[in-house]
């Protein structure tokens, strides 16, 4: 194990940017020390302390999609069975075809945040968690 971490090699366990990393440390909530050079540097055991006393958050439903995009709904037309949805994540358009009342019972519209799970040719449409 590393006898100290960077703010990047920490933000990468957290999984979140190396900005927040600072706030954290500059709130003293992660302890850092600081090299010759003036880099400041984290203690490995601090770090797992700070994670060890972060709440767990639930699980996370198991679903077999592999690929899941959080993006927002830019299109949405619907005939009397089916809709057409359009969401953009990121860099990336996807088109899904779900039935008329799921896109109703999910309230799906321009604007609206939403999840796409992909898997094969099968795109489903949810809503983001939280």
């Amino acid at each position: 194990m590393a006898e100290h971490l960077r703010i990047t090699d920490a933000a990468r366990l957290l999984r979140v940017s190396p900005d927040t990393v600072r706030r954290l440390v500059d709130s003293g909530r992660i302890r850092t020390t600081r090299t010759r050079a003036g880099r400041r540097q984290i203690d490995p055991a601090a770090l797992a302390t700070y994670m060890a006393s972060q709440p767990r958050p639930a699980p996370a439903p198991v679903a077999s999609a592999r690929n899941r995009f959080e993006g927002i709904v830019t299109r949405v037309l619907k005939d009397g069975v089916m809709a057409q949805v359009e969401l953009q994540a990121g860099l990336h358009h996807i088109v899904s075809l779900i039935s008329r009342e799921a896109a109703d019972e999910l309230k799906l519209k321009p604007g609206v945040l939403a999840v796409a799970s992909v898997k094969a040719t099968n795109v489903v449409i949810e809503l983001p968690r939280g």
